[in-house]
């Protein structure tokens, strides 16, 4: 009994997508953090699918990361191992869309999943949040979240929706960097190429709080599909523009990270412009054009962050500078909620590395 009961560590391969958006430098953000928790709970076994150059770098992937390109492959390694009983298996961060295609890694990797946990394996889900609340996707996600030992969603509404597990933050906000020093002399813009474009009281606002606050306007490319965009709003706002062609996305990121580094604010609708501009010490402003979603209210509120998005729908300019010139004053504030958020995180990866070693012992 007594040697039953005892917690063993157990290093089994780790099986992960990495796959994402190729053109979002923010799903690489999340995929390598998660990547760097796990490798002290094992071999990783990476697919990355046809990335593109500077994805996998992004990644982060060392020499003892076996990566893989071809989906065939990796998942028949994973059941290979999943039959000797030696894999785990960890799902991507990042938004389901839950859709049939959205759903794909969801119900493909079923099969996968029941060899993982019949030869006490285990299975977790770290840092996922859903974009639609429809009833039958959710029926469908049911057998997958079932087979999980562990399911942590990154903003309380994916949790209610989904019925199983625990809120966690996003998992990019746990890139660590030094904030606390530096010179802070420039305003980062980056909206999404997909919505309205902003609102003459919009641009006239934001010129308004970068000029009473001695800032450059830097207008910036996260994600490739928002470069035309990017021209133009710094055309608009008579900034400069740190564009992107898609490829070198490490070197795109570390581009981005060294103007977030001197940014008092970053302005943007994209949820990991303002995570990322964040964690190296800038005060996020979600200044959207219109309320139709609440993504990034969402996911900041599962950290600890609240009121940092601004409906500019209706606004005067004198308003929306109003409205960012209060978030500028709230920079301390701000920058220790960051920090309980990563202790939270810190909290998270012990949880994973725990679920991920210790051995089954149904």
């Amino acid at each position: 009994m007594r040697k039953r009961a005892a917690k063993q560590r157990m290093l089994r391969d780790i099986f992960v997508p990495a796959r994402g958006q190729y053109d979002n430098i923010g799903d690489i953000l999340l995929r390598r953090q998660l990547l760097d928790w796990l490798r002290a709970s094992g071999p990783l076994h990476v697919y990355v699918g046809e990335a593109p150059d500077g994805y996998a770098e992004g990644l982060g992937l060392g020499p003892d990361d076996v990566q893989y390109r071809s989906f065939r492959r990796w998942y028949a390694a994973a059941l290979a191992s999943a039959a000797r009983g030696r894999a785990s298996y960890v799902f991507k961060p990042g938004e389901i869309q839950l859709t049939l295609i959205g759903m794909k890694e969801h119900l493909a990797m079923l099969p996968v999943l029941a060899l993982v946990r019949a030869r006490h394996g285990r299975v977790a889900r770290v840092g996922v949040g859903s974009r639609n609340f429809a009833p039958l996707p959710r029926a469908l996600m049911a057998p997958s979240i079932a087979l999980s030992n562990v399911s942590l969603w990154r903003d309380a509404e994916t949790a209610g929706y989904l019925g199983q597990g625990s809120i966690m933050p996003d998992l990019a906000f746990a890139n660590v960097s030094d904030v606390s020093n530096g010179v802070r002399d420039v305003l980062v813009v980056s909206m999404r190429s997909d919505l309205d474009y902003p609102s003459a009281a919009w641009l006239a606002g934001v010129r308004a709080v970068a000029a009473d606050n001695g800032l450059e306007i830097w207008c910036v490319t996260q994600v490739l599909r928002d470069d035309d965009k990017c021209g133009q709003l710094a055309a608009d706002l008579g900034g400069q523009a740190l564009r992107w062609n898609g490829t070198g996305h490490d070197e795109q990121e570390q581009r981005l990270r060294a103007l977030y580094r001197r940014a008092a604010l970053a302005v943007s609708d994209r949820l990991h412009v303002l995570v990322g501009a964040l964690t190296e010490g800038a005060v996020p402003a979600a200044l959207l054009v219109d309320g139709r979603s609440d993504k990034i209210a969402r996911h900041f509120a599962a950290a600890g962050l609240h009121d940092v998005s601004i409906i500019s729908a209706g606004m005067t300019a004198d308003e929306v500078a109003g409205r960012l010139q209060n978030l500028i004053g709230r920079r301390t504030a701000i920058l220790a909620g960051l920090a309980e958020a990563q202790q939270e995180l810190q909290t998270v990866r012990r949880l994973l590395d725990q679920v991920l070693t210790t051995e089954s012992v149904r």
